[in-house]
Order: structure tokens, then C-alpha cells, then sequence
């Protein structure tokens, strides 16, 4: 069995504040679940749902019970990064949004265009891009062999296709 990343958590002192935060900047969807201080979180078209597969993953936001992280502090848990379009123009609407740049936007060669913000509540997150500044892609285009084995099959031989060792 793998161990996949299934879901992730927000925690925020004043939830409503990163509720409009996380809608305005990235529309995502919240929902309360019951009555208790936690909201479901709907990232979107793509995400892994109970009746369907997908490539990006769902969470949630609950109060938090204790400080908030302090500004200039190593990151003491676990860090979200966000896939965009425009890694630029998600840090400016971030910006407009009460967020603060953690780490500046940088290019990584084969990987994209990243940045890490501060959300209004103090929790690191990471948004990346396929697109570089100058709007070429990362992405390449990669020849698919029809014959390698997918995720999951085995490699055996085929026994109509191998010489016998005498």
C-alpha cells in the first residue's frame, strides 16, 4: 500500500479571516463541518474526491490552540505548496490580501517558478508554477514506451518471447 497525502489542515486563530483569505486569493470552498470550530476545504476541479479520482487533495481549517508561528522562525511543521498558473500574480493578490512574502519568487530549473508566502494568520505556504517570468514552461514532453511495465505491474518476462538457458 503507498502512503499518499490524502488531506491537509490550516490552523487559524481567527478562522473566518483565512476563510475569505484562502477564497479570494485561490477560490477555494469552505464548509463547517457540524458545530464544532472546523471547516471542510474544497480546493476545486481536479481534487481527489470520494467518488472520483484526481491529482490534487482536499483539507481543512480548524481553530488553533496555541500562538502562531513567529515571523523569521524555522518552519516547525509541515509546509502546503499550491499549484498556479502565475506564480507572480497569485504573490501580488496575496499581497493585496493581508499576506506577507516569506521567501521571494525564484526560478527552479525543471521545476517551475516558486514563492512562499505568510498568510494573514502567520502560517507558511508555497505557491509553484509550470510557467518561469519569462512564460516559457518547464513542462517537456516525455515519449511514453508502451511497453514498459505501469505503476503496479510486474516486470516479468514473456515466456513466448525468451531464449531458454540450456
Amino acid at each position: 500500500m503507498s502512503s499518499l497525502v490524502v488531506h491537509f489542515e490550516i490552523h487559524a486563530r481567527e478562522p473566518q479571516r483565512l476563510i475569505d483569505f484562502y477564497s479570494a486569493l485561490l477560490g477555494w470552498r469552505f464548509e463547517q463541518y457540524g458545530d464544532v470550530p472546523y471547516w471542510t476545504i474544497d480546493t476545486g476541479s481536479g481534487s481527489i474526491r470520494e467518488d472520483a479520482p484526481g491529482m490534487g487533495i482536499n483539507g481543512g481549517l480548524t481553530q488553533r490552540e496555541g500562538p502562531p508561528p513567529e515571523v523569521g522562525a524555522p518552519i516547525n511543521g509541515t509546509n502546503v505548496v499550491v499549484g498556479v498558473r502565475d506564480t507572480d500574480a497569485i504573490v501580488a493578490r496575496a499581497l493585496e490580501l493581508g499576506a506577507s512574502e516569506a521567501v521571494p519568487a525564484s526560478e527552479m530549473e525543471d521545476i517551475g517558478r516558486l514563492a512562499y508566502l505568510r498568510d494573514p494568520d502567520g502560517n507558511v505556504f508555497g505557491v509553484i508554477s509550470d510557467r518561469l517570468a519569462d512564460g516559457r514552461s518547464v513542462r517537456r514532453e516525455r515519449p511514453v514506451d508502451l511497453e514498459a511495465p505501469m505503476h503496479g505491474e510486474s516486470s516479468a518476462l514473456d515466456p513466448m518471447t525468451v531464449t531458454p538457458e540450456p
